[in-house]
């Protein structure tokens, strides 16, 4: 059963509409990823270059599918240990994903999300979603619904209201092919 704030969510986000969410850390900006029209429309309201790239966050492997290059077991025996849980990893993108996501990358910035709220979006979804911190770009991110209503005001289609996760900064985001850190967190 969806609570009502679930509902409203996920029903921002099927009528294309940005939605401002909880994430392991800080609040998100999301959309549905196939919906390059909102994408456009998170850019715009961040005040954002295309060409950074987005993260997506899924609540299964299967939903990314479409938008990575497929693993090799050693890329898998890499990341799959990792998730559920709050590290993004850059991974190999297919080539006709939209710059709107990858930026001017090879890579896609991906996280199988282990935070509840998050996690059941997606799944009742059935797709990923993008997201991006809360914030006008080179601004802290919100830790709050009222700081993104504060930063955002009616810009957003819904605001859910709901608990972060456990972390204090941003997820970490590793590179997937090296291993390497790009982003502590």
């Amino acid at each position: 059963m969806l609570t009502p704030d679930l509902s409203n969510a996920i029903r921002t986000v099927q009528a294309g509409g940005v939605l401002a969410y909880p994430t392991e850390a800080v609040y998100g900006l999301g959309c549905n990823p196939a919906d390059l029209a909102a994408v456009q429309r998170i850019l715009t309201l961040k005040q954002r270059p295309a060409d950074k790239g987005m993260i997506l966050v899924a609540a299964d492997l299967s939903q990314l599918e479409a938008y990575l290059l497929p693993l090799d077991a050693a890329l898998q025996a890499r990341v799959l240990p990792t998730w559920p849980g709050p590290v993004t990893w850059l991974l190999p993108v297919r080539p006709d994903v939209s710059p709107l996501i990858r930026g001017k990358h090879d890579m896609l910035a991906v996280r199988i999300t282990a935070h509840p709220v998050c996690r059941a979006l997606c799944e009742q979804l059935g797709h990923p979603l993008i997201s991006t911190s809360a914030n006008l770009s080179d601004q802290t991110p919100a830790r709050s619904a009222a700081e993104v209503q504060q930063q955002f005001g009616s810009q957003l289609g819904y605001i859910l209201d709901a608990p972060l996760g456990e972390q204090n900064q941003p997820t970490e985001i590793r590179h997937g092919l090296t291993g390497e850190i790009v982003r502590p967190a």
